[in-house]
């Protein structure tokens, strides 16, 4: 294999890595005084919810770079409005809500089109071989 096709085979895989270990990080605020150890456990496994789907999203990706690009990029392009109007209504602030959006959609929507990446420069060096 190329060193470009092993850099963007192994590039949104880490970097996919490192954003749902960035996206685990928000389900610590779960763990909060007045609340029984076993609730404060629960509401954790529920936070991690988004990381273990993005987790299983990951191991389809692994295998079918193109699809599980393509899931990314909308998950990121999709969430964009959510996180937007969620967080609006907290804080009111369009510019914090779009540090936000920033911060937990746009790691995706790059993953996403970094495996579409790989997708197609495995497929060009194959088509390249074959000929």
């Amino acid at each position: 294999m190329k060193k470009s096709i092993k850099v963007f085979h192994w590039i949104p895989r880490i970097l996919c890595i490192l954003a749902i270990l960035f996206i685990c990080m928000f389900a610590l605020d779960s763990f909060a005084p007045g609340q029984t150890i076993w609730q404060q456990l629960g509401a954790f496994f529920i936070h991690l919810i988004p990381s273990f789907i993005l987790l299983i999203l990951l191991v389809v990706s692994w295998k079918w770079e193109y699809i599980g690009g393509i899931v990314f990029v909308v998950i990121g392009l999709g969430f964009g409005p959510i996180i937007f109007i969620h967080n609006y209504n907290i804080n009111h602030s369009i510019w914090m809500n779009l540090t936000s959006i920033l911060l937990v959609t746009f790691p995706l929507i790059v993953v996403g089109i970094l495996f579409i990446v790989s997708h197609w420069q495995k497929r060009k060096s194959a088509d390249t071989k074959n000929s």
